[in-house]
């Protein structure tokens, strides 16, 4: 257990957070104030893999709590922030902590456009059922921080308007721009969200628009092959009396026969901008 400047200790107990479900309302209590907010980061390694955890904020008179699930550099810049002597130390410990959390949340949306701007550029033409699970995940991971973030919206709309000597009006004011960092944060996830259904739409236009192609190349095949199948029935009938079979050059008119009418429709075809 280590203390930071300006009153701010740091517990890292064991356990997974994941995903789960959002973060409750704020309690208070007589002396304290407790409160919950999803900690959301991302995983680099793999392709936008999303890592949640539950990150418990305690307000004190005099001390600012947090427990994380995992020690990491999430609230290093709090501590490099609270080395200013000037800095009073309670109020920028609740409010930078809260802060913090909600720029991870950013740090997670522009690495979305380092995904989704190449998959629009290749969706149309180079689809594969590859791209068709990363939008899926994607899509999957856009909902789940929605379902963790939306509710901080409320929660820091409850802190603002709880009635406590642990909260100081200078305070309530910092929680107003933290409010508005989250608003921000959920607009740009609707965004994302649409663009997402949008590729996902784009790409299944491209699977059917491919399934046509194949179609028609089909069609044009077979609509050339049965007028020969047609003629080749009827000289593979054994009928003793068809004067043709006895014929020197029938088997040359069959194929000259068969190369017209080929060409014939390829040609028919084409001036109807079929092929």
């Amino acid at each position: 257990m280590g203390e930071g400047p300006g009153g701010e200790r740091n517990f890292p107990p064991g356990g997974g957070g994941g995903g789960g479900p959002p973060p409750p309302p704020p309690e208070e209590y007589e002396d304290f104030l407790y409160m919950v907010i999803k900690g959301i980061s991302l995983n680099r390694e793999k392709n936008f893999c999303l890592q949640y955890e539950q990150i418990s904020i305690l307000l004190l008179a005099n001390y600012v709590v947090t427990f994380k699930e995992k020690a990491d550099d999430t609230f290093d810049p709090i501590y490099n922030h609270l080395q200013n002597r000037t800095a009073y130390g309670r109020l920028a410990g609740i409010t930078l902590s809260s802060d913090t959390i909600v720029d991870e949340y950013f740090v997670v949306e522009d690495s979305l456009d380092d995904v989704i701007d190449p998959l629009e550029d290749d969706i149309l033409f180079n689809s594969s059922k590859e791209m068709l699970q990363t939008v899926q995940q994607i899509r999957r991971g856009l909902i789940s921080m929605k379902r963790n973030i939306s509710p901080l919206r409320e929660l820091l709309a409850t802190i603002q308007r709880i009635d406590t000597p642990l909260l100081q009006e200078k305070t309530l004011r910092y929680y107003g721009d933290v409010y508005d960092h989250v608003l921000r944060v959920t607009d740009s996830l609707e965004s994302y969200r649409e663009r997402i259904s949008a590729m996902h739409d784009i790409y299944l236009s491209s699977i059917s628009n491919k399934l046509n192609e194949t179609m028609k190349v089909l069609t044009i095949f077979a609509s050339i092959f049965i007028p020969l199948t047609f003629i080749a029935g009827i000289y593979g009938m054994n009928f003793e009396y068809m004067p043709e079979l006895k014929w020197r050059w029938a088997y040359p008119a069959i194929w000259v026969i068969f190369i017209t009418i080929s060409l014939g429709l390829l040609y028919y075809f084409k001036k109807k901008k079929w092929l």
